[in-house]
């Protein structure tokens, strides 16, 4: 697949658009560069990063959405295949623990790579669960083989990619939720919920998303927990900057309304201004839900019709509660970088927020105080807070009014916190809310939802939507909407499915290349 310009069938079109400066559009847009595209990225909001990027407010700089980098190997070789050094220009640090997780009866459990030190976290909680716990480590690393190992980077729009696993993937009960597969191994409760949340991260619901996933106990052993210094917005920044260096455009304030077809391929994306660019090769970072119920609206599907995504399971909706307090860098030192404050409930809570769809008075929380690693996030002796809540997305028949729900939901958020922060309120010098509300305006979210289709089996791989579209030639996805999924390492990893996908270009004279551009 080459493709051409309309006056020679010798010279090569080099245009390329990525809609969405997300980690998923940077991502891909720094490969198309690396193959010798012209690519122009398109993005609605003021800065790069999409749900990585950030917002700075009195001093304060608060990551909106991921906090933490679990496979650095993603980036550096997506920096490699640009001919750089990813740690040249991204300070990445190591996290250690990686967090702590907290119950209602005081019960405390810290993650970390060292084998003893997890192997007497776990005695220290349940005795008995020690040797089910190391049963479920080799589950995790059997799981990472296959799951992660053997999927995640390679192309999976063709069904028998997906049927030939299928042995293996009922050898390691891929059937068996990840919940299930933590329960038989162990007894303790809180160990179960200890090493069965982290499909939350991506948007799943541990209790019906498969055991591949894991496989993340694994991955986070072998390559640790980090966090870049100047948050994933750093990250962010300088995947924009490589994609300047190499001749790439970046848009801001310009927001895809449409991704015109003619002759069965994608020409061009129209913006909401009205103005039209072409390209022969599209690439969509917007979610899959909103690629193919807006920008393709006008264009009939075979595969991704109205009727078929309303039927689809969305992943989870989040309202996140930032805010900056003064004079607190010494107060709460036992409150690390990242830390989980479960509920009564873990079960039933997540079967209120994926089943039921409705907003319950209890609720698990996810804290991150990046200010213990990171100095940048605001003024000296402060801390910059983002505090996380899994909540039901807009999609059920009987939505959450966040208007009316979000003061009343923010302060039980607080009366949680006040347990781990005392006195926290009084130090607040600056806040924002997010709800799945921001979400579905802030990043055109289907239902809001916090991480587009949930990641359940038969939404996964083939099932989901396919990196190289089947409604157009020329069109092609990458970001959490599409396979490999959500997350910093799925999102990284559609845009190296991608370049699999698109072939290089031969290079080029400087005078035809400026020509081309």
């Amino acid at each position: 697949m080459v493709f051409h310009t309309a006056d020679s069938a010798d010279v090569p079109d080099r245009r390329a658009i990525v809609i969405g400066a997300g980690l998923g559009g940077l991502s891909a847009a720094m490969r198309l560069g690396a193959k010798g595209y012209a690519v122009t990225v398109l993005d609605r909001l003021d800065r790069a990063g999409g749900r990585g990027s950030s917002i700075t407010q009195d001093g304060h700089r608060f990551d909106l959405g991921p906090t933490i980098v679990t496979v650095p190997q993603v980036f550096e070789d997506l920096w490699k295949a640009c001919g750089r050094d990813f740690h040249a220009d991204v300070d990445l640090r190591p996290l250690d623990p990686f967090y702590e997780v907290r119950w209602p009866d005081g019960t405390r459990f810290e993650a970390s790579t060292d084998d003893e030190r997890m192997f007497e976290q776990v005695s220290k909680i349940s005795p008995r669960d020690l040797k089910g716990y190391k049963r479920f480590l080799r589950d995790s690393a059997a799981r990472y083989v296959v799951g992660f190992e053997g999927m995640v980077a390679k192309p999976m729009h063709r069904l028998w990619e997906t049927i030939k696993v299928l042995p293996k993937f009922a050898q390691l009960r891929a059937d068996r939720s990840i919940y299930g597969l933590v329960a038989s191994r162990v007894r303790d409760e809180r160990l179960r919920m200890a090493l069965s949340f982290h499909p939350l991260f991506i948007g799943g619901d541990p209790t019906h998303v498969t055991s591949i996933y894991a496989l993340v106990a694994h991955l986070e052993k072998t390559y640790g927990v980090h966090y870049a210094i100047g948050g994933v917005q750093a990250i962010a920044d300088a995947m924009a900057d490589v994609v300047r260096a190499q001749g790439g455009v970046i848009r801001h304030g310009a927001e895809a309304d449409e991704i015109i077809v003619e002759g069965g391929a994608a020409r061009a994306v129209r913006l909401t201004d009205g103005s039209r660019l072409d390209a022969p090769l599209i690439v969509s970072n917007a979610d899959a839900g909103h690629t193919y119920s807006h920008l393709l609206r006008n264009h009939p599907r075979r595969r991704w019709t109205a009727p078929k995504l309303a039927r689809k399971r969305w992943s989870m909706g989040l309202y996140v509660w930032y805010f900056g307090t003064k004079g607190t860098a010494a107060m709460w030192p036992d409150l690390g970088h990242h830390t989980i404050v479960n509920g009564p409930r873990f079960t039933g809570l997540l079967k209120d927020i994926f089943i039921r769809g409705t907003l319950s008075d209890d609720m698990s929380l996810y804290i991150h105080r990046p200010a213990i690693t990171d100095p940048t996030v605001a003024p000296a002796g402060d801390d910059s807070f983002y505090v996380l809540s899994p909540v039901p997305h807009l999609g059920w028949d009987d939505p959450v009014d966040w208007l009316t729900e979000a003061p009343k939901y923010r302060e039980k958020v607080a009366a949680v916190l006040e347990e781990h922060m005392p006195g926290f309120r009084d130090r607040i010098t600056t806040e924002l809310e997010f709800t799945p509300e921001t979400f579905r305006d802030r990043y055109l979210s289907p239902n809001g939802s916090g991480f587009s289709l949930e990641p359940r089996i038969l939404q996964s791989a083939w099932f989901r939507p396919h990196n190289v579209s089947e409604e157009a030639r020329g069109l092609f996805l990458v970001g959490a909407g599409t396979h490999p999924g959500a997350g910093l390492p799925g999102v990284v990893s559609s845009a190296e499915v991608l370049g699999k996908l698109v072939p290089d270009l031969p290079p080029v004279e400087k005078e035809t290349r400026m020509a081309a551009e």
